[in-house]
């Protein structure tokens, strides 16, 4: 697996750092930092930031539609193409960045923060999301970026592209936090199970596996 311990990795002269896997603690919660307040600040509530990404997409359509930057049909569609963008980029966010390869020191430590105590603590709910101070800051962020690259387009555009932001985080709160349904939902539950505890190089879709499908990263059937 490529999820890391809280060690360092151990280093070798001439060869690349290793890491030890991680085995899934189901119960307790990792320390990431010595200092008592940011220590508490990386802990939050899963409806902070699903209210606040929600809350941007629909001021941003709102805003958009009220103030003549787009009509209703180009409204639904910008939002569309939000939405499917967004699914592209937590896919790549997901596998190219929170699965990173920990090579260095600096990279172990890294990706154990960013992403390796979800694998450790996997049903830690209180680890699911960024704490609201960096959301806040991140949809302030798209909306400047949104707005500067596409102009007019953009309130369309992040009106999806949030809205599948806070999607993506309520579907992977859902899975961690509850048991799997008897219905056709259970899909979701079924391909991030198979990430967190069977191939974690594969899977990297949790709102969609649209983009497994089209790159080749579905779990393999004889593994599952």
């Amino acid at each position: 697996m490529q999820s890391v311990s809280t060690e360092e990795p151990a280093v070798n002269e001439g060869s690349t750092p290793t890491v030890a896997p991680v085995r899934p603690k189901h119960k307790g919660s990792a320390q990431l930092f010595q200092n008592p307040v940011l220590e508490r600040l990386s802990h939050t509530h899963i409806a902070l930031p699903v209210g606040i990404f929600a809350a941007t997409g629909i001021i941003s359509m709102y805003y958009g539609l009220t103030h003549g930057f787009m009509t209703g049909v180009a409204a639904l569609g910008l939002f569309l193409v939000g939405l499917l963008a967004f699914t592209l980029v937590e896919y790549l966010v997901h596998r190219y960045v929170y699965h990173i390869p920990a090579t260095t020191p600096g990279r172990a430590k890294f990706q154990y923060t960013m992403h390796g105590v979800h694998h450790e603590y996997p049903k830690d709910k209180t680890r699911l999301a960024m704490p609201p101070i960096i959301t806040v800051f991140v949809a302030s962020l798209l909306f400047f970026i949104f707005r500067f690259s596409f102009g007019s387009y953009a309130f369309g555009l992040l009106s999806g592209f949030t809205f599948g932001y806070a999607m993506y985080l309520f579907v992977h709160y859902a899975i961690h936090a509850y048991s799997p349904p008897k219905n056709f939902l259970k899909v979701w539950w079924t391909h991030h199970s198979q990430h967190h505890y069977r191939q974690d190089e594969v899977a990297f879709g949790v709102s969609s596996t649209l983009w497994d499908h089209i790159i080749g990263t579905m779990p393999s059937k004889k593994n599952a």
